[in-house]
């Protein structure tokens, strides 16, 4: 039996969904005083032994929502992800009472583009910001890039390219202002570059996104989450366009979450 601290609650898983056999996604119950900003991330965790063992995971739910939602690889030699794979409707998990992170529109200057960049499980505190009618009242427009390697790794494909119809508090504006590119790098499909190579060729500025052929620090702000290889080099190529990176403390034109990728 799992027993609540200081710093951790217990909550009980009430849904899972497998992608595929790499990906899936769940959710739990949420505490009556846990709040959170649209991108921030938690720690979630399972029992080991005498001590809970802890990961830190972005929040893919609205902020709004009276469940908490995760988006979660398998990695069958992990740790945590050997286990959490495995969770059933009713299990007990761990819960962070303390969310944080940088992923979120306070470290961002104002602007009038929002380009959301996200590889793989990238996608998750994304899903959190395009649900939040705050950015909508921000962007002008919001445009979500995800890239993954085969077509089944589109987590939430179907929604997305609905441009969140359906949604509640945001269909409406989504309907007019958000953007929604998937691209699959290792299989065929409509879009098949990687995020880099849909910067360079000017693909990602194409119609019905409004702008210049490429990333403008006057207008446009980006927050990129997923590999360390696609950040590292998109963060190179926008300091190098005279984009400044910003933080809680400090506002700039573009953020990453530092506490994932060090």
């Amino acid at each position: 039996m799992l027993t609540a601290t200081n710093s951790l609650s217990v909550e009980t898983v009430t849904r899972v969904h497998h992608w595929n056999e790499h990906l899936f996604t769940f959710a739990i119950t949420r505490p009556a005083s846990f709040r959170f900003r649209s991108g921030e991330f938690v720690m979630l965790g399972l029992p080991d032994g005498q001590r809970p063992l802890l990961r830190a995971y972005s929040i893919a739910s609205p902020a709004y929502d009276e469940e908490l939602e995760f988006l979660s690889i398998k990695v069958p030699d992990g740790p945590l992800t050997s286990r959490l794979q495995g969770i059933k409707v009713g299990d007990p998990m761990f819960l962070g009472r303390k969310p944080t992170g940088t992923l979120v529109a306070d470290a961002l200057l104002p602007g009038r583009r929002l380009y959301l960049l996200s590889t793989g499980t990238g996608l998750a505190p994304f899903l959190s910001l395009i649900r939040d009618p705050d950015i909508y009242d921000r962007f002008s427009q919001i445009v979500l890039v995800h890239s993954v390697r085969r077509v089944s790794d589109l987590a939430f494909h179907d929604t997305l390219q609905a441009q969140l119809a359906g949604d509640p508090l945001v269909q409406d504006q989504a309907l007019l202002q958000f953007h929604y590119v998937p691209t699959v790098t290792r299989e065929p499909f409509h879009t098949s570059h990687r995020i880099g190579t849909l910067v360079e060729n000017g693909a990602l500025f194409a119609p019905p996104v409004a702008g210049p052929r490429q990333f403008d620090p006057e207008h446009d702000r980006i927050m990129l989450c997923g590999s360390m290889a696609m950040i590292k080099e998109q963060a190179a190529a926008l300091d190098a366009l005279g984009f400044t990176e910003g933080s809680n403390a400090a506002p700039g034109h573009y953020v990453i979450e530092r506490a994932f990728v060090g």
